[in-house]
């Protein structure tokens, strides 16, 4: 574990130049004092460190010393630094791919590292939603891992339509797909897709297993994900949008032209109906009603109350603070 943290360490310090001991103490999840302790021993194992003291002082590398590794071309290196930046993983999976990036560009030529330096500070990834809904990737590195070892996995399950319980499967891949991560796993009733962020209580047991050996990640996915979309993604509703928010609405929502349903009444002038998948009840209501007097809930009828309800109580609660 030190000697790893040490690596890492000496590849930051090759990376950023010249780094404070609270810098390192921060990046490394160390106190300050293991920081120092840490450079002393890189002292002690021969690396030309320089200790430079006052405010802007901290610890830098002997000018010159360096790992060398080939160059990147420019496509290369744009096309790296932008495929790390997405997506992002959870916190211990992150911190990993940072130390490996620190080590990467440590091992550049001092013009490239100019270079990733400066598009890395000008693309920014934020992992959150826009809406109240987020995916727990916590058990990402579990099935990660489950999957580069072979060995079997056991978890608890929520489907989409909130039935629970146990599974016991052998991982075969991860895939990420609109914000969200997939693991494709064979179980007693053969190949299954599982939403990553509906498991919990997740654990690798120590059974190994054999992958199938005509078994292609990509190839099964296209075929599950078309599935996946014919069946809708869990809860579909049918709405009116006025002219105004139509096209801005399908561009972060999957939507589908459909017809208005019979005994439906008229629809204001220039409105077009649509069907559209959400994951579940609370996330289309969420939608709905953040679109205000530009949308009808025509189908389902539940949705429609929610809508009606919250907006009543929206009023009654407005009427009651004026009334004060």
């Amino acid at each position: 574990m030190k000697a790893g943290r040490l690596l890492s360490e000496l590849m930051l310090l090759q990376a950023r130049g010249r780094v404070s001991t609270r810098e390192l103490a921060e990046r490394m999840e160390i106190s300050r004092r293991t920081a120092h302790r840490d450079m002393e021993a890189l002292c002690a194992a021969g690396v030309p460190l320089v200790a430079l003291r006052g405010a802007l002082g901290g610890w830098e590398l002997d000018a010159g010393w360096h790992t060398k590794a080939p160059g990147f071309d420019e496509d290369e290196l744009n096309a790296f630094l932008l495929a790390r930046a997405s997506p992002p993983g959870p916190g211990n999976l992150a911190a990993a791919a940072e130390r490996a990036m620190n080590k990467i560009l440590a091992a550049m030529p001092a013009s490239q590292q100019a270079r990733a330096a400066a598009l890395r500070e000008r693309v920014y990834v934020d992992p959150t939603g826009w809406g109240p809904w987020s995916e727990d990737a916590s058990s990402v590195p579990i099935v990660q891992e489950a999957i580069a070892r072979n060995r079997k996995l056991t978890f608890h399950y929520r489907t989409r339509e909130a039935r629970e319980g146990s599974r016991e499967v052998d991982p075969l891949g991860l895939v990420w797909k609109e914000n969200a991560w997939y693991m494709v796993a064979r179980g007693n009733s053969g190949l299954r897709t599982f939403r990553v962020s509906r498991m919990s209580n997740t654990k690798l047991l120590i059974d190994e297993f054999q992958p199938p050996a005509n078994f292609d990640l990509k190839t099964y996915w296209k075929a599950a994900a078309t599935e996946l979309i014919a069946r809708g993604r869990g809860y579909l509703a049918v709405l009116a949008l006025s002219p105004e928010v139509a096209t801005r609405f399908g561009r972060w929502r999957q939507v589908r032209p459909v017809p208005l349903p019979p005994n439906s009444g008229s629809l204001p002038e220039a409105w077009a109906t649509f069907s559209a998948d959400f994951d579940d009840e609370h996330q289309a209501l969420f939608c709905v009603l953040g679109l205000g007097s530009n949308v009808i809930v025509v189908e389902p009828a539940g949705l429609r109350k929610r809508v009606f309800s919250e907006i009543r109580e929206a009023l009654e609660r407005l009427k009651s603070e004026e009334e004060r």
